[in-house]
């Protein structure tokens, strides 16, 4: 079982095109199966630890997985029954079940067993399943002490992250060749459990990857605090969640964080460690300015939009958040020649990119071709996705995020990594997974000060 951190993501056409291309000289559609059959067992047995297993298989091939597994475990001496939906009916299904020597109950009659394999539907369902094939399943999977699902939970689809109708919650999720986008697109994501790798032998190759520790910059003997990036965060009406971002870019490892509001340097200052300057458009042109991040409590009046442009004519890389992307245009984007990186939550996409009927993947690279800037399409399931296709998927965020200026962090802690010359898509990712290993050094209940103090902790 492999952890997925940075492994390629496949859809389910680009899944069936990486079998087909593996069946080459003595591979075959059985092999395959049995090799699944065989990693599936694998991972059930040290999972068991001894206890029954109920192994549940439908009709198609991921049953035949079931099917094949299941007459593994058996010969090592498992406790194993197996429960059927239907009979099968690909040609490799009914030779796997053909391998299963025991009986096979019907599956709206089976009883629980401690350890529960979802094998009915895996990759390709595109329809809700049968209501007494829906209700066994809950059923069994509420009495079970483990629950494990084979490729994908029986009723979720492969591309989007929707639920095909009431599914019950996994504990482990067995991605069978290759990550799919719904092992960490929500709502499917929350229901997945710990998802794992089994390798079957298919190469995977793919411009979408899970959001993985990446190379973060660091300084070195020759380094002073221009080198290592200098932020300018423009302030608005709402100077509380500027100061976040400009604290959060500190944090990260920005070397000097200029901090541009209306009112200059007068009032208290919560970091002595933050310039902080009267804004002046003029401020902008500063050559050592590695990164401008534009939107936290901007506002949205006359200034706002004034203090905007300006960052948009100035050349300067971008980092472009809050209330920017509610003022900002994709003719003006478009037109900025520097870098530029989104971070809109799905209220901000939908104002910015219009509403859609395409899954978040495939939505959140339209919108960074569309723009010509790195899209950080936030949520749970935060897509990041670059104009050249390639794409990041994270795993499931801590719910903690759920409070006011944890946005603002990100969009300062981005604006570092920028600032730091990381191209846009690397800074966008390592800004990401900044934020996110942040939360999870914060716990529980913590506030979005306390989320850009940690992210100096998880820089080691």
């Amino acid at each position: 079982m492999i952890p997925i951190d940075g492994l390629p993501v496949l859809t389910a056409a680009e899944m069936r095109a990486a079998e087909l291309a593996a069946m080459v000289g003595d591979v075959t559609e059985a092999t395959l199966m049995d090799r699944a059959g065989a990693a599936i067992a694998r991972a059930v047995a040290r999972l068991a630890a001894g206890r029954e297993i109920l192994v549940l298989c439908g009709p198609g091939n991921n049953g035949g997985d079931g099917y094949i597994a299941a007459a593994m475990l058996r010969r090592q001496g498992l406790p194993v029954r197996v429960a059927a939906s239907e009979a099968p009916r690909s040609d490799g299904a009914r030779r796997a079940a053909a391998l299963w020597d025991g009986a096979v109950e019907p599956l709206v009659q089976a009883k629980p067993a401690p350890i529960l394999l979802d094998a009915l539907f895996g990759t390709g369902l595109s329809r809700p399943l049968d209501h007494s094939v829906q209700q066994a399943l809950c059923r069994l999977a509420s009495a079970a002490w483990l629950r494990i699902a084979v490729d994908l939970p029986s009723g979720v689809a492969t591309d989007d992250g929707k639920l095909l109708g009431e599914m019950p919650r996994f504990d482990v999720t067995l991605a069978l060749g290759a990550v799919k986008p719904s092992h960490v697109l929500q709502p499917a994501a929350s229901l997945m459990g710990q998802v794992r790798l089994l390798d079957i032998g298919v190469s995977t190759e793919s411009q979408a990857h899970i959001l993985a520790r990446p190379g973060l910059p660091e300084p070195n003997a020759t380094s002073h605090k221009y080198s290592r990036g200098m932020v300018a965060v423009v302030a608005g009406s709402m100077s509380g969640a500027s100061e976040l971002a400009a604290l959060a870019a500190l944090r990260a490892g920005a070397g000097y964080v200029l901090h541009l509001a209306s009112a200059g340097p007068s009032g208290p200052a919560s970091l002595h460690a933050v310039v902080r300057r009267g804004y002046a458009a003029d401020a902008l042109s500063e050559e050592r300015i590695g990164a401008i991040v534009i939107g936290p409590g901007l506002g949205r009046d006359g200034d706002a939009s004034e203090r905007l442009n300006a960052a948009l004519v100035s050349g300067r890389p971008l980092v472009v958040d809050g209330d920017a992307l509610r003022l900002v245009q994709i003719e003006a984007l478009a037109e900025h020649d520097g870098s530029k990186i989104l971070t809109p939550h799905g209220g901000e996409f939908t104002h910015l990119f219009g509403k859609t009927a395409d899954d978040k993947l495939s939505a959140t690279r339209r919108a960074a071709r569309q723009s010509g800037a790195v899209v950080v399409h936030k949520g749970a399931d935060t897509v990041i996705a670059a104009p050249d296709g390639r794409a990041i998927l994270c795993p499931e965020a801590s719910p903690w995020l759920s409070t006011a200026g944890t946005g603002d962090v990100l969009a300062g802690a981005i604006g570092a990594m920028l600032a730091a010359g990381l191209e846009p898509f690397r800074a966008a990712e390592a800004g990401v997974w900044l934020h996110a290993q942040a939360a999870r050094a914060c716990g529980k209940a913590f506030i979005a000060d306390d989320l850009a103090d940690a992210l100096s902790a998880v820089r080691g």
